[in-house]
């Protein structure tokens, strides 16, 4: 099905898709000979991505289509949806990367807190309902891809906003193909994207050169299509510095504090220092 879906004429929509993970994969994707929408924050930035992207793209800029986008309002995102389809005919690989990362705190702004969900979480809501019901009933193999981030998953103190708009994300996305896998006929799936430490805008946080520690958007790409091939549903990146064991270690734990009824985030709690260096360090020799 994701060879198909990635054939040349196909159509793939990013959202977030001007700069990072989202443009990689725009790019990717355009020297495969799949037309690209990539929707994001207007100005130049846009701009320059889709004329990079045509410089790529078999067909030029005639196969490439910029899109200035708020994700968080669903009108804009149904908006983009009729627009692509008016363009290209409708869409076989759905994106729903668009992110933003400010900080938060407790209680913290409620204008920050509203961004972040906004963007986050009912980005990848709007997406999915927007573009789902036109590519089922297109009736070709394609798939929608939604970012996660571990810290929906581990839940780490800092910047609990953000966490809970990528928690919300992968019970969202397991909820959708949960639904797509049990429509009948349906040839779309869905596919969580967690991605490790990428240096992109988000995580640059000032510094110009990427940290030996992180990957580029590049190779979560690479990473992205080989477990696509391979039919993941969860798409669980490792980088430079944490490896697939140590993650997966890492996720046990923090579904064991609601098994064991330890206390929350017990990972970053001084009375478990020690069982949880000890659990790390199980089996590792």
């Amino acid at each position: 099905m994701t060879q198909i879906a990635l054939d040349p004429g196909s159509v793939a929509v990013i959202t977030g898709g001007a700069s990072g993970i989202g443009l990689a994969a725009a790019r990717r994707w355009a020297e495969m000979g799949l037309r690209v929408c990539i929707a994001d924050r207007g100005g130049e930035r846009l701009e320059a991505a889709a004329e990079a992207l045509a410089a790529l793209a078999p067909g030029g800029r005639d196969g490439v289509l910029a899109a200035a986008v708020d994700v968080s309002r669903a009108e804009e995102v149904e908006a983009l949806e009729a627009r692509v389809r008016e363009r290209f005919g409708g869409t076989d690989v759905l994106m729903n990367n668009a992110g933003i990362q400010p900080g938060s705190d407790l209680p913290g702004s409620l204008d920050a807190w509203e961004r972040i969900i906004g963007v986050n979480l009912w980005g990848v809501i709007h997406g999915s309902r927007a573009f789902m019901p036109g590519m089922v009933a297109r009736g070709r193999p394609g798939f929608i891809i939604n970012t996660g981030s571990k810290q929906g998953i581990t839940t780490p103190p800092g910047d609990p906003a953000y966490n809970v708009s990528k928690a919300g994300v992968k019970a969202f996305t397991e909820a959708l193909q949960h639904s797509l896998r049990n429509a009948p006929g349906c040839r779309i799936s869905a596919h969580l994207l967690i991605p490790g430490f990428v240096f992109t805008d988000l995580t640059a946080k000032g510094r110009a050169e990427k940290p030996a520690a992180a990957w580029t958007p590049e190779q979560t790409v690479d990473f992205i299509m080989q477990r696509l091939a391979a039919g993941d549903f969860y798409i669980l990146c490792p980088d430079n510095d944490v490896d697939r064991a140590t993650d997966e270690r890492r996720i046990l734990w923090a579904a064991g504090d609601i098994v064991e009824n330890r206390p929350a985030l017990s990972r970053w709690h001084p009375d478990y220092a020690g069982a949880f260096a000890a659990f790390m360090a199980k089996d590792r020799g």
